[in-house]
């Protein structure tokens, strides 16, 4: 995973050694000029320094000289999927991403992600995984592999693809062996924080530990989905549709042999011949405004259905994002063995 200070210059450099870094940076070259503390003071290019020079700027001056000074950037827990997709439109692309005091603390680089999405990620990966035996007699389920990596692995490298990069991993079974792996996920360009299930809190209690997110919409997914889930989309869909939450939702198709009869006090007043029924079934990928994890509670057992349930009840809005792509939930040995074939053929 690249370093992203590998883009950052402190202001008073040469340029000249501005110029070696640039060059070291090859098609990605494009530098950020920060003061002692790390906020950022502007950018620098190889126009930038081929325009200084015209000037008659001498190589051994300082970048200071010839920076811009307004450069664009994202501020991190405030940037929006507007601005994002205007960016990318405008062809910028790498981006420095500050604090609110103007400190960088990354850089966004269009031509290794797809977005850069305001989510915080919460996986589930406490699971017993007791299908999976004897697999995971010894291993958590999350760390199995598929291909070369583990499940989880192929979760969080495409949750990182769009950009979501503030990742909690909710742990419960073996789950020391999950935080040596990961560690702080620095490795991968992210940041990894753990919440640990003392006892079963179902498939969403344990978000209720959490409280210090960066941003005002939670993604919740379940560790064990191998999926090429489109999270941009996702994201933009869950806006538009203007709900609390939203479900990615997995469509069975239904086929019926016979025709089906329709009918109203024993009445037949319409049939339909050899019918198609299609339903959707519940993918375990959500997102959720923040506001909305304030309904559940306290160290109890407490599954994303009941969320629904207590949202829907409350006549707040609960959306369907019927999903398209690839999706697998790796519960049993015979979808083990088939994520294993998939993975060859799956860009995820």
């Amino acid at each position: 995973m690249t370093d992203f200070r590998r883009h950052l210059i402190t202001k008073g450099t040469k340029i000249k050694d501005a110029l070696v870094q640039l060059n070291d940076l090859a098609s990605d070259a494009i530098l950020f000029v920060v003061d002692e503390s790390n906020k950022l003071i502007g950018s620098l290019t190889d126009g930038d320094v081929r325009r200084g020079l015209i000037k008659g700027i001498q190589i051994d001056a300082q970048v200071d000289d010839i920076i811009q000074s307004n450069p664009k950037f994202f501020k991190k827990g405030e940037n929006n999927i507007s601005e994002v997709i205007d960016y990318r439109k405008n062809n910028y692309k790498i981006i420095p991403v500050v604090e609110k005091d103007h400190t960088v603390v990354n850089v966004v680089n269009f031509r290794k992600k797809k977005s850069y999405l305001p989510i915080d990620a919460v996986i589930m990966a406490g699971g017993r995984g007791a299908r999976l035996r004897p697999l995971t007699d010894n291993t958590p389920k999350p760390l199995l592999k598929v291909g070369e990596k583990p499940i989880i692995e192929h979760n969080i490298d495409r949750l990182n693809s769009f950009g979501i990069d503030d990742l909690w991993l909710s742990i419960r079974y073996l789950g020391d062996q999950i935080k040596e792996y990961f560690e702080d996920g620095s490795y991968k360009g992210v940041t990894i924080q753990y919440v640990t299930e003392d006892e079963p809190l179902g498939t969403i209690g344990a978000v209720k530990k959490i409280k210090n997110f960066k941003h005002d919409t939670v993604l919740v997914t379940n560790s064990d989905l191998l999926t090429d889930l489109d999270y941009e989309d996702f994201y933009i869909q869950f806006l538009e549709s203007g709900a609390d939450m939203s479900v990615v939702t997995i469509p069975y198709k239904v086929d019926i042999p016979y025709a089906v009869l329709e009918t109203n006090d024993s009445q037949v007043h319409d049939f339909k011949e050899k019918p198609t029924y299609t339903y959707y079934s519940n993918g375990g990928i959500y997102l959720i405004k923040k506001n909305v994890l304030d309904l559940i509670p306290e160290n109890e057992f407490f599954n994303a259905t009941d969320l629904m349930e207590k949202l829907i009840k409350s006549s707040n809005k609960v959306h369907s994002y019927p999903l398209i792509g690839y999706w697998l939930d790796i519960g049993k040995h015979e979808d083990y063995n088939k994520a294993q074939s998939d993975i060859m053929k799956l860009k995820i």
